[in-house]
């Protein structure tokens, strides 16, 4: 394939990514915030959509890039919520109304419902994987170790599977 085709492809991928709907749960917004990285989001995704039960969750206000838009229907998220925390919650149902988008999750059992209803995920160190690779920042490991300093658990084995994703 030429450089050129190899350019426009990757152009066209970029622009796919930008085009979906990115739903943020609570973790990664308090994550990035207190790493003092929330910057990070609109740089590799632009605008971030939330529900208003996230935003009372991370308890900030939160920058103008964030949308927060209700969710339709309250009894899925009610039948949501018989598993897992409300924000995760109303991200899954929030996600399961508007097409092509990917929520940010963080927590491994609503990862699973996520993934049992065909729900496109990420989590907080797939941002910043991303990022890297699109040259938004030059290393994940300095934030890694900012990361390390707060209470979430990073495993040994995460991290190494992150660096070795991000090219480190």
């Amino acid at each position: 394939m030429s450089p050129y085709l190899i350019f426009r492809h990757q152009t066209y991928q970029a622009t796919l990514q930008m085009l979906k709907t990115i739903i943020s749960d609570t973790s990664c917004l308090i994550i990035l915030t207190n790493i003092g990285e929330l910057e990070l989001l609109h740089k590799v995704y632009g605008q971030i959509i939330t529900t208003p039960d996230i935003a009372g969750e991370y308890g900030e206000a939160l920058p103008e890039w964030v949308e927060i838009i209700e969710v339709t229907d309250k009894y899925r998220q009610q039948i949501l919520e018989m598993q897992i925390d409300k924000g995760e919650s109303s991200a899954i149902a929030l996600a399961l109304e508007i097409p092509n988008s990917t929520i940010i999750l963080d927590d491994y059992k609503a990862r699973k419902i996520a993934e049992q209803l065909g729900i496109s995920f990420t989590g907080t160190i797939g941002v910043i994987i991303k990022a890297k690779l699109t040259g938004k920042i030059p290393s994940i490991k300095p934030l890694l170790q900012k990361i390390k300093q707060t209470d979430f658990r990073l495993s040994a084995e995460i991290e190494l599977l992150a660096l070795k994703e991000a090219d480190e």
